[in-house]
């Protein structure tokens, strides 16, 4: 049987894969896995709930909050904020679980639900199994005066959480025009008000969300039209946010994308600078282009390889002492500011270095020169016998020789999607090109269901 939980929570197409009977099960669930029973400190248990801009938030988050004031937990929802708003709301409020109902990047349809413990952090893979378990098991439920609360706030918890990021800037952005691609998304009140409260002129696009309209066509997963804006506007840059803004591009003031990887070596060398970078070490995902592994050790900079999720980038800085950590999609964790990946914080930090440098962003962002990649998507096979068929291992193997020192292959089943991920890095397009889609053919042959 699959397992339910992903790599970032549970996700699926909404009302069908995840329908408000799950949602209630799993925060029933979650509740007697992430609190005490009885009494806190002379108190009920605690969650905050927050989602995105999906239509299907507005029944999945009320059937979570059920599932939890069921167990006993007061829950106070919190609408519309982005995860990384979330998290920080569990790590410095005094509640004792988060909930977010987002499916990030993924197209309206879909939706998710991810937990976050006390303090802030998402869950290890044992937890989130024990709660799948919980879910199927007899519990005694509470009744009368021990049930839940359910409230509404969301004026604070948006207060809170934008005077957070305006201190985490540290530096006044005043002079800076930025273009922000909010995805129709959580980031679409937040980003431009915590932009322009730091100082920065702003030119907003995509931040009229309709509960249909989150990614389409916009946002990280389409900077297209950040990158016009960008141009036609002055901006010295340009972000692009995700559906749940906890990760974000960027755009250099000539239009160019800069992505996750570009942006970590931006930061990781600033940190390095102000002493800020523990252990002077980054840590990265297997997916993470060659370049910036380059790019790190001549800076001076040992590099970490976690697994492909900002979860499994976070344990990696947990376990190390870390304090800066990401991936190439926009997945950024400064642990000094925050315990997730957040894309409006990236974005004011970046800003931050603009301004207290003077140098453009491509400027800054040529410290990476990235090695031609190539990333093919195989839908329609078996990803779980990805690691076990030998025939695909051999012609991995085989490919893996042909590139030598100066490429790397990597085959990686998606955690939320049913297919296959081929990734080539290689000294050349030429190469790069050739290989993934030689691999990818490979793939769809020997996995084929």
């Amino acid at each position: 049987m699959a397992r339910l939980f992903g790599t970032d929570g549970v996700r699926g197409l909404a009302n069908r894969d995840v329908s408000a009977e799950l949602a209630l099960d799993l925060g029933a669930a979650a509740a007697r896995v992430l609190t005490t029973s009885g009494e806190i400190s002379g108190r009920r248990p605690r969650a905050v709930i927050g989602r995105d801009t999906r239509i299907s938030g507005e029944f999945l988050s009320s059937a979570v909050a059920a599932g939890l004031a069921s167990a006993g937990v007061d829950v106070t929802q919190v609408g519309v904020l982005p995860t990384p708003g979330v998290a920080h709301l569990t790590a410095s409020t005094d509640v004792d679980l988060g909930v977010v109902i987002s499916a990030s990047h993924n197209p309206m349809p879909d939706n998710g639900i991810k937990f976050f413990a006390r303090g802030g952090f998402k869950l290890e893979d044992a937890i989130e199994d024990e709660i799948e378990s919980r879910m199927a098991s007899e519990w005694e439920r509470p009744v009368g005066g021990d049930v839940g609360r359910i409230t509404a706030e969301s004026a604070l918890a948006d207060r809170n959480y934008i005077d957070h990021l305006v201190a985490a800037a540290g530096t006044h952005l005043k002079g800076v025009r930025i273009a922000i691609d909010c995805a129709n998304g959580a980031a679409s009140d937040i980003a431009p008000l915590a932009l322009r409260e730091a100082g920065a002129d702003v030119v907003v696009v995509n931040a009229s969300p309709d509960g249909s309209n989150i990614n389409k066509d916009c946002g990280s997963t389409h900077p297209e039209q950040l990158q016009a804006v960008t141009v036609a506007s002055g901006a010295a840059f340009g972000v692009a946010y995700d559906g749940d803004a906890d990760r974000c591009l960027a755009v250099d003031h000539t239009g160019r994308l800069v992505d996750g990887d570009q942006i970590m070596g931006v930061l990781a060398t600033a940190m390095k600078e102000a002493g800020t970078l523990a252990g002077d070490t980054l840590v990265v995902t297997v997916m993470s282009n060659l370049g910036l592994l380059l790019a790190m050790k001549a800076a001076g900079i040992a590099t970490v390889q976690a697994g492909v999720g900002d979860r499994y980038v976070l344990e990696a800085m947990r376990a190390g002492g870390h304090t800066l950590g990401g991936e190439q999609s926009g997945h950024i964790i400064n642990a000094e500011h925050a315990t997730t990946g957040d894309g409006i914080l990236t974005s004011l930090l970046l800003a931050a270095r603009v301004v207290e440098t003077g140098r453009t962003l491509a400027d800054l962002a040529s410290v990476v020169t990235r090695l031609p990649q190539v990333l093919v998507n195989v839908p329609g096979v078996d990803k779980a016998r990805a690691s076990e068929d030998p025939g695909l291992a051999d012609a991995v193997a085989a490919v893996e020789a042909e590139l030598g020192e100066t490429g790397r292959v990597l085959l990686r089943p998606s955690g939320t999607e049913p297919l296959v991920r081929v990734m080539v890095e290689a000294a050349t397009q030429e190469e790069a090109d050739a290989a993934a889609h030689r691999l990818a053919g490979v793939v769809r042959e020997r996995l084929s269901l």
